[in-house]
C-alpha cells in the first residue's frame, strides 16, 4: 500500500479508522447494559473529551512512525479483540487502546521511535499509565507482534475497498470489523496464518 505515503491518502484513512471505531465503541456501549464487560487497565474513569479521529490525528501528527504503523496497529487490535472477548471496545477504552497499539507497531516495525514517555505525552496520559498499558497490552496479544506480508496486504486491500465505499460498512462476510450476534466487536480475520492464506486461496479459485 505505497499510497500510504500520501497525506490524502492517510487523512482519508485516519477518517476511515476513526469512523469504524466510532460505530464500534458507541454499539459496545450499548451492549454494556446486556452484557456484563470486564474493567481493564485501558479503562477511563469517563469518556476522553476528544473525539476519536482527532486522537488520531494528533498521533499522526506527533508520533512520526511510518505509515504503515497505523495498519499493523490495525492489526493488533483485532487480534486483541479476538483474544480478549471480555474486553470490547468501547468509548471509554478506545483512546488508550489506539495510542498503545501504536507505540507498539512502532517499536516492531520502525528502525527509529520515540520511547514511551514522548508517547505518554502525546496520548495524554502519564509515563507510569503508558507502561502499564503496553506491558497489559503485550499480554492481551499473547505477544504476537509478527505480521506476515500476506497478512499486511491482506488488511491493506480490504481497507482500501471499504475506503471507497464511505461511510464504512460492516460485512461479516469479508470485512475486518464486525458486529457479532452480541454487538461486541470482532474482527473476523483468522489470526492463524495457515488458514487465513488458504482462505484466501479459496475465495481466489472462487
Amino acid at each position: 500500500m505505497a499510497e500510504l505515503e500520501s497525506p490524502r491518502v492517510m487523512s482519508k484513512l485516519i477518517s476511515f479508522l476513526s469512523s469504524l471505531l466510532q460505530r464500534a465503541a458507541e454499539s459496545n456501549d450499548l451492549n454494556r447494559r446486556l452484557q456484563p464487560q470486564k474493567i481493564s487497565v485501558f479503562h477511563g474513569l469517563t469518556r476522553p473529551t476528544i473525539s476519536i479521529e482527532n486522537y488520531l490525528d494528533r498521533i499522526l501528527k506527533y508520533a512520526n512512525c511510518s505509515p504503515s504503523c497505523f495498519i499493523v496497529s490495525y492489526i493488533y487490535l483485532d487480534r486483541f479483540t479476538q483474544r480478549q472477548p471480555a474486553l470490547p471496545i468501547n468509548s471509554f477504552n478506545v483512546h488508550r487502546l489506539l495510542i498503545t497499539s501504536v507505540m507498539v507497531a512502532a517499536k516492531f516495525m520502525d528502525d527509529m521511535y520515540y520511547n514511551n514517555a514522548y508517547y505518554a505525552k502525546v496520548g495524554g496520559i502519564s509515563t507510569a499509565e503508558m507502561n502499564f498499558l503496553e506491558v497489559d497490552f503485550l499480554f492481551g496479544l499473547g505477544f504476537h507482534l509478527n505480521v506476515t506480508p500476506t497478512t499486511f496486504h491482506t488488511y491493506c486491500s480490504y481497507l482500501q475497498r471499504e475506503m471507497l465505499m464511505q461511510p464504512p460498512t460492516i460485512n461479516s462476510a469479508e470485512s475486518s470489523l464486525c458486529m457479532g450476534k452480541s454487538s461486541k466487536l470482532h474482527l473476523c480475520f483468522n489470526d492463524d496464518e495457515s488458514s487465513h492464506q488458504q482462505q484466501q486461496q479459496q475465495q481466489l479459485a472462487v
